[in-house]
C-alpha cells in the first residue's frame, strides 16, 4: 500500500475524506492505516494504540461507509459499547459529526444515567442504525424486549481493557451471547494486557489482533511526558496539592488545564471543597455522579472557567480534553496500564505534559517499580521557595 496515498488509498470516501478535512485531519495516522483497510476487508480487529492517536475514526469511518453503501432498512446495525457516560457521550459526538449531512443515518445513546423512558421512544421513533451506549443499559433494554439486535452487522468495543475488567465482564459477556447474529467485532483501548486479551478473543470469534507497537506507546510516555515524584505523608497531600498548584501559577509561562487524579472515588468532593475554599476554582468528577452535573462539570473545564478538574480513574476514563498540561496523582497507579491511562491525558496530538505523584514511602516503592516496568526516568522533586525543583541534599 502506498502511504502516501492518504485517506483515499485505504478505501475511505470522499464523504468522509471532506468530512476530515474539516477538522484539519487530512491524513491518516498509522494505527488508522492499519485498521481501516482490515475492517474495510471484512476482518475481526483488536487493537490498541495510546490515548489520542485516532482509534475512534479508525472504526467509525469503515463502519459507517460500509453501512451507508447497504440497502439495509432503519434499525440498530452497529452498537459501541464503553464503559462510561462521558465516552458514550463523545463517540456519540464524533459520529454525529462524521454523519453530518447525512440525515437518514441517527446514532442513538443508551446510558445508565439517563432516563430508560426516553430512550425507548428514542429507538421506538427514530429506529438509529447506530447506537453507543454501557454494557447495563444496553442489557436492560434487551432483556425487557425494548431493543432486539436480530440485525446487527458491527459491534465495537471501545476500552475494551475496561469493559473486560471484573466489574463489567458479566454484563459485556451477556449481551455478546445475546446478539443473534454474527457481527464483525472491532475491539480497542490504550492498553489490551494478556488477562483482557484472554476474555476478548472467545467474545470475538476468529480475529485477528493489530496491536499499535509498544514502542511507540513508550515513547510517548518517556520522550513527550515528564514524570515527577514529590514524597509527601497521606495527611499532607491536599496542603501539597495547593503549594503545587500555586507554584504553577506564578510561573511566567502559565500552565493549561490540570487534571488530578484520586483512587478513591468517595474522596473527590473533600479535595474539591478544600481547593475552593481557598480559592482555587476546581470542579470534581466522580463515578455515580449526576448526568446533569457531570455535563456542566465537563461544560466549566473545557471552557477554561475552572483550571482543575479532581476526578477518580473511573470517572476519568475515555475522557478526551485538549491542553492538559499536567497530571497530577495523589496516589501511585497500582499497575502500569493505570499508570498509562492516567498519563496519556496528558501530551496528546504531540504535544507535551507532565505526570506528577505524590506519595509517602509505600508508595514511592511502587512507583519505583512501576518506573522500571515502564521504562521512564521519574525524577524526585520537591518545592522550594515557591518553585518546582530537584531535592535538595544537604551536606553537600
Amino acid at each position: 500500500m502506498n502511504r502516501d496515498s492518504g485517506f483515499a488509498g485505504l478505501g475511505v470516501s470522499p464523504f468522509f475524506i471532506e468530512r476530515l478535512a474539516e477538522r484539519g485531519i487530512t491524513a491518516p495516522v498509522e494505527i488508522q492505516r492499519r485498521v481501516i483497510p482490515r475492517l474495510f476487508a471484512g476482518e475481526h480487529v483488536l487493537f490498541s494504540s495510546p490515548t489520542g492517536t485516532g482509534k475512534t475514526f479508525a472504526y467509525l469511518i469503515p463502519v459507517f461507509q460500509k453501512l451507508m453503501e447497504s440497502t439495509v432498512d432503519a434499525g440498530p446495525k452497529a452498537l459501541i459499547l464503553a464503559p462510561t457516560y462521558e465516552l458514550c457521550s463523545q463517540i456519540k459526538g464524533e459520529a454525529e459529526f462524521l454523519l453530518s449531512g447525512f440525515a437518514a443515518f441517527k446514532t442513538g445513546l443508551l446510558i445508565g444515567s439517563a432516563a430508560m423512558g426516553r430512550q425507548i421512544e428514542t429507538l421506538k421513533k427514530d429506529r438509529p442504525r447506530l447506537l453507543v451506549g454501557n454494557p447495563g443499559r444496553v442489557l436492560q433494554l434487551v432483556r425487557m424486549g425494548k431493543l432486539r439486535l436480530t440485525g446487527l452487522d458491527f459491534l465495537v468495543l471501545d476500552e475494551a481493557d475496561r469493559l473486560t475488567a471484573d466489574e463489567l465482564y458479566g454484563d459485556t459477556r451477556e449481551l455478546v451471547s445475546l446478539i443473534p447474529s454474527t457481527p464483525q467485532v472491532a475491539a480497542c483501548s490504550a492498553t489490551l494486557p494478556p488477562s483482557c486479551r484472554e476474555r476478548l478473543l472467545p467474545l470475538m470469534g476468529e480475529g485477528n489482533s493489530i496491536a499499535a507497537e509498544e514502542t511507540h506507546e513508550n515513547e510517548i510516555l518517556r520522550d513527550k511526558i515528564e514524570h515527577w515524584a514529590f514524597f509527601c505523608e497521606e495527611r499532607d497531600k491536599i496542603g501539597l496539592l495547593r503549594s503545587f498548584l500555586a507554584a504553577l501559577h506564578s510561573r511566567k509561562a502559565a500552565a493549561g488545564r490540570l487534571l488530578v487524579f484520586t483512587g478513591r472515588g468517595a474522596q473527590v468532593g473533600n479535595i474539591v471543597s478544600k481547593l475552593q475554599y481557598h480559592g482555587i476554582p476546581a470542579l470534581g468528577l466522580y463515578g455515580d455522579m449526576d448526568k446533569r452535573m457531570r455535563k456542566q462539570a465537563m461544560d466549566d473545564f473545557r471552557r477554561g472557567r475552572a483550571a482543575v478538574l479532581v476526578a477518580s480513574d473511573l470517572a476519568a476514563r475515555g475522557l478526551d480534553i485538549p491542553d492538559i498540561s499536567h497530571i497530577i496523582a495523589l496516589d501511585t497507579a497500582e499497575d502500569p496500564d493505570a499508570y498509562i491511562h492516567r498519563a496519556g491525558r496528558t501530551a496528546r496530538a504531540g504535544k507535551r505534559g507532565i505526570m506528577a505523584t505524590f506519595g509517602d514511602e509505600g508508595e514511592m516503592r511502587r512507583l519505583a517499580r512501576l518506573e522500571k516496568k515502564l521504562g521512564i526516568v521519574v525524577y524526585p522533586k520537591e518545592l522550594y521557595e515557591g518553585k518546582v525543583c530537584a531535592p535538595v541534599i544537604s551536606g553537600i
